[in-house]
């Protein structure tokens, strides 16, 4: 009984977690022996493992040979340099670090008092980064908004619409609900419609505009004021705006400093999801993007997508922490304590929808120091770098086109069919993408935009090179011609 696993040992831990460590660390060095996206089918890993759990405890490398033998073929490899799918979700030694630290020491910081330090770091960081992006002041801590870290920019848009929700029915009455409008293109994250589902807007009053290439995807606030007049004229309350930097799709940028005019004159909330490119951002030739998020009321972030800091760790930034707190607080009386009540300190319970929270601000003070803004600017600057390189190379060969202008890291291309049939295209690109995944040695994903399949190329994992980027094409080369090959028959 003398190597049974105790609840908690500091002498077991330090053998298990090097233990743990070194078989994470194998991984990393090996991790492009796997193939990217899993190729498993689905309930594979039912038949693998027993009906019920263990009556006594199992060895801790049997475990081990269990995740290498059973898990790990069911995981699609997010960190693989071959992947350039979606968008990134970094991992780095810095951010695993920190999230070590966050589970070793388990705190449930949902108040200052249940962790003094947990709260103020989150406040001190985000402060930090808020000033890398040039953010305005009435963003810092030290006025009446500031930041707090949500799970996902999911999470983020949902509290920010209650807080704009529970805000404007303040001021026009609770039951002119029915009456509320939300704006947005349709190149949005459906995080948007879930948000609106969640705080009881009326489907029908989740205006999604139609964006296309004249604006490359982006919102025109023409249509916005168009529409906003013919809302009012109804008798309808605009009260919401999500503009996007960097959509899912193609990465279009909204116009921040037009959209914002038009909020501002109407009297909205105004949202600016930038999940994925807020990132790059740090870098000074990249910051115009967000010129006129001096008009925005909120201001969101991915830290876990494109920044080194691994999953979870969504930061939300809002001038006014008075709205969010007045929409999501609760008081009950076991929660009371001296600080809190005397409005001594900010309790991020009262920021967001669960009560618990993990400390989560450890892992971005982590890569934030470790790597510090100049090396964080490069490894930006090295994926869009990259980004470049592979549009080039589609360029290059006439049986492809780039679809929408590259901005960030993310390529938007697609295989041109034999004939100008729109339909043998789509369905030309959706088996070129099947072919390419099912390879295992690259993981591409895919969108549609005007009615065209497209498929998209994210640079973005923190081990991607150059020659991943030439393998990739090469591999795509390929599998385009074969299919042609077979369309000619």
């Amino acid at each position: 009984m003398e190597n049974t696993l105790k609840p908690m040992d500091a002498e077991q831990l330090r053998e298990y977690g090097h233990k743990m460590v070194d078989f994470i660390a194998d991984y990393y060095k090996t991790i492009e022996n796997f193939p990217v996206l899993s190729q498993v089918e689905p309930g594979y890993l039912r038949d693998l493992l027993p009906d019920s759990a263990p009556n006594q405890p199992d060895p801790f490398q049997h475990v081990l040979d269990d995740i290498k033998a059973k898990i790990l073929p069911g995981v699609t490899h997010w960190q693989s340099p071959n992947y350039f799918a979606y968008y990134p979700s970094n991992s780095s030694v810095a951010g695993f670090l920190g999230e070590m630290l966050s589970a070793g020491l388990n705190i449930v910081g949902f108040s200052w008092i249940t962790s003094p330090a947990a709260t103020e770091l989150e406040m001190i960081v985000l402060d930090w980064l808020a000033k890398m992006l040039k953010l305005p002041e009435d963003f810092l801590s030290a006025g009446q908004g500031g930041g707090v870290i949500q799970g996902t920019a999911s999470e983020a848009v949902l509290v920010v619409l209650l807080a704009a929700r529970d805000k404007v029915l303040r001021r026009v009455g609770k039951d002119a609900l029915e009456k509320l409008v939300v704006y947005a293109s349709d190149q949005t994250h459906s995080a948007l419609q879930k948000a609106c589902q969640i705080g009881g807007i009326h489907p029908e009053n989740c205006r999604l505009l139609k964006a296309n290439s004249l604006t490359n995807y982006a919102l025109s606030p023409e249509l916005l004021s168009e529409t906003i007049s013919q809302d009012l004229a109804i008798g309808l309350i605009p009260f919401f705006l999500c503009a996007t930097i960097g959509t899912t799709s193609s990465t279009a940028v909204d116009p921040l400093l037009a959209l914002g005019k038009i909020a501002k004159s109407n009297g909205m909330w105004f949202h600016v999801d930038a999940a994925y490119a807020g990132s790059a951002c740090v870098c000074p030739e990249f910051r115009h993007f967000i010129d006129g998020v001096e008009e925005a009321d909120s201001f969101n972030m991915n830290a876990h997508k494109w920044f080194l800091t691994n999953f979870d760790c969504s930061v939300l930034w809002v001038k006014d922490r008075s709205a969010l707190v007045q929409a999501l607080s609760t008081n009950p009386e076991f929660l009371k304590n001296k600080a809190s009540q005397a409005n001594m300190v900010v309790d991020y319970k009262d920021w967001q929808i669960p009560l618990g929270r993990r400390f989560r601000s450890l892992k971005l003070w982590m890569v934030l120091r470790l790597y510090g803004l100049e090396n964080l600017q490069c490894y930006i600057r090295n994926h869009i770098k990259l980004a470049k390189h592979f549009e080039d190379l589609v360029a290059q060969d006439p049986r492809f086109e780039v679809v929408t202008p590259r901005i960030f890291s993310l390529v938007c291309f697609r295989l041109l069919p034999p004939t100008n049939d729109e339909y043998h295209g789509n369905k030309f690109n959706h088996d070129l993408l099947d072919a390419v995944n099912s390879t295992g040695n690259v993981f591409i994903s895919h969108t549609v935009l005007s009615g065209k399949y497209i498929l998209r190329f994210a640079v973005g994992a923190p081990l991607t090179e150059e020659k991943h980027v030439n393998a990739a094409w090469k591999v795509l080369q390929y599998k385009a011609t074969a299919l042609l090959e077979e369309s000619l028959g």
